[in-house]
């Protein structure tokens, strides 16, 4: 008979393990350019969806991405070409960098050109087709590194209408269509300790209250008519000069998606940063402009057009704007750190380690701006 190793790890007295932060790294326009270019040229796969993975020297499969929990993928449609349906339970945020084309989620169509962004609920059905004469050109972001790790990705792909065994269902569809009441309703529902906890039958866990999440649209051309508002804040400002592309699905977690936030921002010349750090990690992608970065202490320079891991997780870091005005769209994962009460952030050197969620958070200066005015 064969030993079975022991499923017994002692760790008594052990120490925390020292966190492998991943390096900074800066993906420049010109080699996303290059990869573009090879993407044009290659065969049409059968389900038409011509991709390529951004990913970090650190990344190990499964989930290879640009952080341990973010995955980016350039993808390019040529002109007249369709790709098949996909439905995940991963979600994105997608921005247009070149071209135009019609991205359909959940039977609805919109309309995108260059940099405006939108997001793909999970398991919301989802295509896209380039009706235009140019290439159309878009970054995805989503957590599937996160799913492929605990291995739960859940991807289909196919050609036509929604699969037989879904017909007739829509996400916010209630389960007592029947119009008796929810069996959750007649469930154990009680508050056994003064100080808060509850005990809840069984029902409460498969029937849980639906909040819509649908796909929402952030038109560049809307967006950027509000960016001169942040660019104009006196100098003295210590925040950040952006606005986050909210989803009101995500609530109090403020995000884009249920795993993102998404932001735009928009910095004036020679514009500092006071260094900050979070748990959370956040990439940019420049719009426009130029600078650099400090990120534990190593100076990245960056452009319009390059893409960078501008904050690996609990890294501290700042942001510098060149000679120019800069824009950049920054994905974070802030929302599903609120999530996972794991979102830990210090404002300000000096300042405290926060549980933002948990803890009253900081405070910027931006009323001391207000009332000048």
């Amino acid at each position: 008979m064969e030993k079975t190793s022991s499923p017994f790890v002692d760790v008594s007295g052990a120490a925390p393990r020292e966190q492998n932060m991943w390096p900074s790294i800066v993906i420049t326009k010109e080699s996303i350019d290059l990869e573009i270019a090879r993407l044009q040229d290659i065969a049409r796969p059968d389900n038409g969806r011509r991709a390529s993975l951004i990913v970090h020297p650190q990344a190990t499969r499964p989930g290879l991405g640009l952080s341990p929990g973010i995955d980016v993928t350039i993808n390019v449609l040529n002109p007249g070409e369709r790709t098949f349906n996909l439905r995940k339970n991963s979600n994105m945020v997608e921005i247009c960098i070149s071209g135009s084309g019609v991205a359909v989620c959940d039977g609805t169509q919109t309309r995108v050109s260059k940099f405006d962004v939108w997001n793909t609920p999970s398991m919301a059905v989802h295509s896209y087709y380039n009706d235009s004469n140019a290439p159309w050109v878009r970054l995805s972001y989503s957590n599937a590194p996160l799913l492929e790790k605990l291995e739960i990705h859940y991807v289909e792909e196919f050609e036509g209408d929604i699969p037989p065994a879904d017909a007739g269902t829509t996400p916010a569809a209630a389960p007592n269509s029947s119009g008796g009441p929810r069996a959750r309703d007649l469930a154990l529902r009680e508050q056994i300790t003064e100080q808060g906890a509850w005990l809840l039958g069984y029902e409460w866990l498969i029937d849980i209250d639906v909040i819509e999440s649908k796909s929402l649209h952030w038109p560049w051309e809307k967006v950027s008519q509000y960016l001169p508002s942040v660019e104009e804040i006196d100098r003295g400002y210590n925040g950040r000069r952006l606005f986050v592309l909210y989803n009101p699905a995500t609530e109090r977690r403020i995000g884009t998606t249920h795993s993102f936030f998404a932001t735009i921002s928009s910095s004036p010349p020679n514009n500092h940063h006071i260094p900050h750090r979070h748990s959370s990690a956040a990439m940019n992608y420049y719009l426009r402009g130029r600078g650099y970065s400090k990120v534990n202490g190593e100076r990245l320079e960056w452009k319009e057009g390059d893409l960078i891991l501008s904050a690996p997780g609990w890294a501290m870091h700042s942001h510098h704007s060149g000679d120019q005005t800069t824009s950049a769209l920054t994905i974070q994962d802030h929302p599903l750190q609120i999530a996972m009460e794991s979102l830990i952030w210090q404002e300000r050197i000096k300042e405290p380690i926060l549980t933002l969620g948990r803890q009253a958070g900081f405070e910027s200066n931006r009323a001391q701006f207000v009332a000048a005015k």
